[in-house]
């Protein structure tokens, strides 16, 4: 009979204990005291800019970017009294060696993977706490009476991934591991636009605008712009426009609405702009597409 081996799990970054979990939407005028602790506290910026201090050091945070306060340090957070910044705080303690390195690289931008792991980290924590996330006097966490099985280890869990994520993406040297990074990076991007484009069709008869569908990418303009037309070929408004016009020939094809029905229930303005949208991408009015249906 063959003698199995097991082998010792080992956790090279643990979370010892948390302290709070925190999701802020704050004011744009918002001010938070400075405040001393023995753990660890991340700041992560969601939406917005704001400014943080750091040991009497000031940061500007803006939207994507982490800031993690090392233990006994003295801190604390602001708005610019211009932007009303949403912001993820998270402390908690640990003594694993390999945390010194985020006592030196404090301020760090986070990428979509890491995005979703503190997306995954604030849901996890609504079901698994009865304390209030959006309190700023909490000095604890109690677990929710309901709360799901396991649901303290999966948020604890899921700080450990992004904690490892992000030492091994800023640590990543060789060849190889950038290439899996790519890669990694491309399949958010891609996951990223298709989510935009399911926000998109479930408000076809809405009218978005390009600053709604950053804020709901949880993107900048600038990142939004770019990864959109690497994966499409298209703006992003274009495409929304796009996507109008083949839900209107749709509903041409089905014949249960008129022309002026169709441009009001896809958000138009007027028949007149709907009609003249419609020959700008299809090559031909409305009328003509729907002569051209019943002709076939």
């Amino acid at each position: 009979m063959s003698e199995f081996i097991k082998l010792p799990v080992t956790r090279d970054i643990a979370v010892d204990y948390l302290v709070t979990v925190h999701y802020f939407e704050y004011s744009k005028d918002f001010a938070f005291d400075c405040e001393q602790h023995d753990f660890w506290e991340l700041v992560y910026m969601d939406k917005g800019e704001g400014t943080i201090l750091s040991d009497d050091v000031r940061y500007s945070l803006r939207q994507g970017e982490m800031f993690l306060h090392k233990p006994n340090e003295s801190h604390a957070a602001f708005a610019n009294g211009v932007v009303a910044p949403n912001m993820v705080i998270l402390s908690f303690g640990s003594q694993s060696p390999a945390m010194d390195f985020f006592k030196e690289n404090q301020r760090l931008t986070v990428n979509d993977a890491e995005r979703a792991l503190l997306s995954d980290l604030i849901r996890e924590s609504q079901r698994t706490f009865s304390t209030p996330l959006d309190d700023p006097y909490t000095l604890g966490l109690e677990v929710a009476a309901d709360a799901p099985v396991g649901g303290v280890q999966t948020v604890v869990n899921l700080l450990e991934q992004l904690l490892v994520r992000l030492y091994r993406r800023l640590n990543a040297s060789d060849e190889k591991e950038v290439r899996l990074h790519s890669s990694v990076r491309l399949r958010v991007e891609n996951e990223t636009v298709q989510r935009i484009i399911d926000h998109m069709r479930a408000n076809i008869g809405n009218n978005l605008s390009f600053t709604q569908v950053c804020h709901f990418s949880a993107q900048s303009s600038t990142t939004l712009k770019t990864m959109f037309k690497s994966a499409t070929g298209l703006g992003v408004m274009e495409y929304y426009r796009l996507l109008k016009i083949d839900e209107a020939k749709r509903m041409m094809r089905e014949g249960s609405r008129n022309i002026t029905q169709i441009a009001d229930c896809l958000g138009y303005t007027s028949v007149h702009y709907f009609s003249r949208h419609f020959k700008q991408v299809t090559g031909m009015n409305a009328s003509e597409y729907l002569l051209s249906i019943q002709a076939k």
